[in-house]
């Protein structure tokens, strides 16, 4: 078992930056892929971003690439997901998500999830 805790949210200005964290337990995290995916209120989740476990490979939906950089520490048991140039369009629930084998651009796919953290972006 895994056990996701995001943090790192919060209330920013339109142009503004965040890295929000993930913590995870359990020593098999350094060997699953892990995705961020965001929910906007009256929307449904989406796909931002996933790494695999050696954090060669990196994928990004096309609202966030150039913006946003997904990265993972596996001696701290940790990922992130550092947003720059947010815009109000970012604002939303972020969850982190991971999983064995190859990152997934389905949440349904990803066995251990956090309980998300809120991000807004003022105009």
């Amino acid at each position: 078992q895994v056990q996701l805790v995001e943090s790192g949210g919060g209330l920013v200005q339109a142009g503004g930056s965040l890295r929000l964290s993930c913590a995870a337990n359990g020593r098999t995290f350094s060997s699953y892929s892990m995705g961020w995916f965001r929910q906007a209120p009256g929307k449904e989740r989406e796909f931002v971003s996933s790494i695999n476990w050696n954090g060669y490979n990196t994928y990004y939906a096309d609202s966030v690439k150039g913006r946003f950089t997904i990265s993972r520490d596996n001696a701290k048991n940790t990922g992130y997901l550092q947003m720059n140039s947010l815009k109000p369009e970012d604002t939303a629930v972020y969850y982190c998500t991971a999983r064995p084998g190859y990152p997934s651009s389905y949440y349904s796919d990803y066995d251990f999830r956090g309980q998300g953290t809120q991000v807004t972006v003022s105009s």
